[in-house]
């Protein structure tokens, strides 16, 4: 009980230097924290770690240590009932719950902070967001980041390892569980503060903040699972389907209108090009340069009737049209006259199809963002169509890079951010060792799937830069995937289909 009860008060401790509570809610805090643990007594108060400086309970590991300590000593006495990833996600976030600020409180700082600076606003808020560990500070610094140097300018690689995989018990457990339309998905505010269940992840410590986008009321919110700097998640109030289409696009600007800070953009509202939840209208965004930012429009176009609006092709491995101007109403109009011709376009000699047997194909990925005065928007033209040589979607990574990349590819690979499977990390490292000490890849299940391709590069591997290539390499890969998912090729004859199109938006 003394190590229990140490731990107790060096969690609340945690709370009160990163502002969590403030020192008259420290008994009603601390008997919280006993309720979820089944504690009925506490000796001691303070705890003899008092932090002075908020920085060191802010390190990576410091309140992660603290709360699996708490839920080792809660499955040795039979509170936690399996000491398993998904049933601590369960335990440790229903303790973080009790020593979170009311959503009236996040919402009040929130607003106030908005009303005068729109960047404090948000750098308080996603500091709460890690000090209510709603994103996990521990697992985010165990993420794999890397860049790569490509003919399209420097990528981002991430293997995120923050999103934790089920275990055998809860999915076990889950299959007796009955069907639950509550929350209805993952983005609803009902999920403010929502227990979880071995199926559904636990938000007591979750909170989100309104935002007024184009007259209608959306929310903000931050990624768990953080892809990248300061990754938001802005959704509809109503648990609506996304689509693309003019409202998107004035929402999309009205957005950086308010947080000129952040980039935002939708993921597509079609099948195999759009997003995980398709069923609730979102967009994500943050603070972070993709690499499609950077990129340079390569050709200047125009558009009949919009003079006045800068228009071009960018070099990237995707079709994207950018148009920029200080008049946001503009760059609504002409996207939305983009997006109708491009619904309707097809041009059966670049295998272009607006539908087939009755189902839509073709559909676009919008980002916006500031640069300066200039409200800025890539249009980035995106088509759904299967075959049977690729029955995943002919612009989707095909077969042959599968084995780095074969999820969908969303809004975040879009711009440049490859988010590559947890699976990656051991059977990366699995290629540079075997590859470093001259070892055959297809004898180790690891790294059988990927022999093919390192065997390309290996004559440029030694034991020292073996870890090195395999990421170059693997950037490069990504750099394919997007070529891939491009509805036009880089060629001559994909640049000339491309300029077809444009050349039929009226």
């Amino acid at each position: 009980m003394a190590d229990a009860n140490k731990l107790v008060d060096q969690l609340v401790d945690y709370a009160m230097a990163c502002d969590l509570i403030a020192p008259e809610d420290r008994v009603w805090a601390l008997n919280s924290v006993l309720d979820v643990l089944k504690l009925d007594s506490h000796v001691g108060g303070r705890s003899v770690e008092c932090f002075e400086n908020n920085d060191d309970v802010r390190a990576p590991g410091h309140l992660s240590s603290i709360l699996d300590a708490l839920m080792d000593d809660a499955h040795e006495r039979g509170v936690l009932e399996h000491d398993s990833i998904v049933y601590r996600d369960l335990f440790d976030t229903a303790l973080m719950g009790r020593l979170t600020p009311a959503p009236r409180e996040v919402r009040a700082k929130f607003v106030e902070l908005a009303a005068s600076d729109p960047l404090a606003a948000t750098d308080w808020y996603y500091q709460l967001a890690q000090d209510t560990n709603y994103m996990r500070r521990g697992r985010m610094v165990k993420d794999m980041r890397w860049q790569a140097e490509t003919d399209y300018g420097t990528l981002d690689v991430t293997v995120n390892l923050s999103k934790p995989e089920k275990d055998p018990k809860a999915i076990a457990a889950a299959r007796n569980l009955p069907a639950s339309g509550y929350p209805q998905c993952l983005l609803c505010v009902e999920n403010e503060g929502y227990a979880g269940r071995v199926n559904h992840p636990a938000r007591q410590n979750h909170r989100v903040v309104p935002v007024t986008i184009n007259d209608s009321p959306w929310y903000l919110q931050y990624s768990p699972y953080v892809y990248y700097n300061e990754h938001c998640i802005v959704f509809n109030q109503e648990h609506t389907p996304m689509k693309i289409d003019r409202a998107c696009f004035a929402k999309l600007l009205d957005f950086v209108g308010q947080f000129p800070h952040y980039f935002v953009g939708s993921n597509a509202d079609l099948p195999i090009v759009g997003g995980s939840i398709l069923a609730h209208d979102h967009f994500q965004g943050g603070h972070f340069e993709f690499a499609m930012e950077r990129a340079q429009v390569e050709r200047a176009v125009e558009f009949a009737g919009f003079a006045d609006v800068s228009a071009g092709i960018v070099k990237w491995p995707m079709a994207v049209i950018r148009l920029s101007s200080e008049d946001p109403e503009r760059l609504v109009e002409l996207a939305d006259r983009i997006l109708g011709a491009w619904r309707g376009y097809t041009d059966e000699d670049a295998f272009i199809f607006a539908e087939t047997g009755g189902e839509p194909h073709n559909t676009i990925t919008p980002i916006a963002r500031r640069r300066g005065d200039a409200f800025e928007l890539d249009l980035v033209l995106r088509n759904n169509i299967t075959t049977e040589e690729h029955p995943m979607g002919v612009y989707h990574p095909h077969a042959e890079l599968h084995h780095i990349k074969k999820e969908n590819i969303g809004l975040i690979e879009v711009m440049g951010l490859a988010v590559l499977p947890a699976r990656l990390k051991e059977e990366l490292a699995a290629v540079g060792a075997h590859l470093g000490a001259g070892e055959d890849l297809r004898a180790d299940p690891l790294t059988e799937a990927h022999a093919d391709w390192a065997e390309g590069f290996a004559d440029r591997v030694t034991p020292e830069n073996a870890d090195a290539i395999v990421a170059e390499e693997t950037g490069k890969v990504f750099a394919q995937v997007l070529e891939h998912a491009g509805v036009y090729g880089r060629d001559e004859e994909g640049q000339a289909a491309f300029l077809r199109f444009i050349e039929s938006v009226h």
